[in-house]
C-alpha cells in the first residue's frame, strides 16, 4: 500500500476510534445521572445553568483509546500520548472537583506558591509541567528539544483551558488548529503524525454537538487533555523553527490572557465571534 494511503488510513483509524469510543464513554457516564444537576461533577455555565463537566472524562477516555489502539504509531509515541492526554486529564479533573477560586489565572497560582499557598491550579500546573515533560521526552532528541517540547505541550494544554469559557469554544479552536497539523502531515507523507494529530480531533468532533447544545462541558480534565495532545502532536509533526515558533505564539497568548479577556476580544471582531457562535444558542438579551 502506498505511504500516503496507509497515512490516510491511520488518520482515519484514529479519528474513529477516537469518536466512537468517546460517545461510548459519554453515554456509559451520563447514563444515571439524565437528571443529577446538583451534583459533584456539575457546575454552572455561563448563562448560570446547571452543566455536566462529565463530557471532560468522556473525551480523555476517547482520545485515549485512539492513542492505545491506532495504529502507525510507534511505542514511543503511544506512551508519550497516553501521558500527556490522561496525565493532564486527570490533573484537570482535580482541579475541577477540588478547585477553589481564591486564585485564578497562571499568575495567581503562582503567586500563591509563592507565599507558600498550594492551591489546586498550582498543583495542576506543576503536574502538567511533569507529564508534559515526560510526554516529550519520549519523543525529542536531547535535553534542549525535552524542554522545548515539554513546555509547548504543557503550555498547549494550559491555553486550551483558557477558550473553554463558551459553548463549543476549545473545541473549535482545537480543530481548528489540528485540522490544518492533520493535513499537512499528510501531504508530506507523514503517516504517525497524522494519525497522531487525528487522536484528539476524532474525539472532540463526536463531543461537539454536546458542548454546542450547552448540555455538557468540556472543563478542565477535557480541556487539558485536548490541548496537551494537539501540542505532543505539534510538536511530533513541526520542525525545530517550528516548535520555537508555537511555543513563542502559547507563551505570548497566555500572558495575554492575563490582562484581556478573550470572549470581550472574539466578541468585537466580526469574523471570530460568526464561528464562535456557530452551532450554539443565541445569546441572551442584556
Amino acid at each position: 500500500m502506498p505511504s500516503r494511503a496507509r497515512g490516510l488510513l491511520y488518520a482515519l483509524a484514529g479519528a474513529t476510534i477516537g469518536a466512537v469510543a468517546a460517545r461510548i464513554a459519554y453515554s456509559a457516564f451520563t447514563r444515571d445521572k439524565p437528571a443529577d444537576l446538583s451534583g459533584r461533577w456539575t457546575r454552572k455555565n455561563h448563562r448560570g445553568e446547571p452543566i455536566t463537566l462529565l463530557e471532560g472524562p468522556a473525551f480523555v477516555a476517547g482520545a485515549g483509546a485512539a492513542a492505545a489502539f491506532t495504529p502507525g504509531l510507534t511505542p514511543r509515541v503511544r506512551a508519550a500520548a497516553l501521558l500527556a492526554g490522561a496525565g493532564s486529564g486527570a490533573l484537570g479533573a482535580y482541579d475541577d472537583l477540588y478547585g477553589t477560586t481564591s486564585s485564578k489565572g497562571f499568575k495567581g497560582h503562582l503567586s500563591a506558591l509563592a507565599r507558600g499557598e498550594v492551591t489546586s491550579g498550582a498543583v495542576k500546573i506543576l503536574g502538567i509541567g511533569a507529564t508534559g515533560l515526560g510526554a516529550a521526552a519520549l519523543v525529542s532528541q536531547g535535553p534542549a528539544d525535552t524542554l522545548v517540547n515539554g513546555a509547548a505541550i504543557a503550555g498547549s494544554a494550559n491555553l486550551a483551558n483558557l477558550f473553554d469559557l463558551r459553548p463549543g469554544r476549545a473545541f473549535k479552536v482545537g480543530l481548528l488548529t489540528g485540522g490544518p497539523l492533520l493535513a499537512a502531515a499528510l501531504f508530506r507523507d507523514q503517516p504517525a503524525a497524522g494519525a497522531l494529530a487525528a487522536v484528539p480531533l476524532g474525539a472532540a468532533a463526536a463531543l461537539l454537538p454536546d458542548d454546542l447544545g450547552e448540555r455538557a462541558m468540556l472543563g478542565d480534565a477535557g480541556a487539558n487533555a485536548l490541548g496537551a495532545l494537539l501540542g505532543l502532536a505539534a510538536v511530533t509533526k513541526l520542525g525545530r523553527p517550528g516548535r520555537y515558533a508555537l511555543l513563542g505564539t502559547v507563551v505570548a497568548l497566555t500572558a495575554a490572557a492575563e490582562k484581556v479577556s478573550f470572549t470581550k476580544v472574539i466578541a468585537g471582531n466580526p469574523v471570530l465571534n460568526r464561528i464562535d457562535m456557530l452551532g450554539r444558542r443565541p445569546v441572551d438579551p442584556i
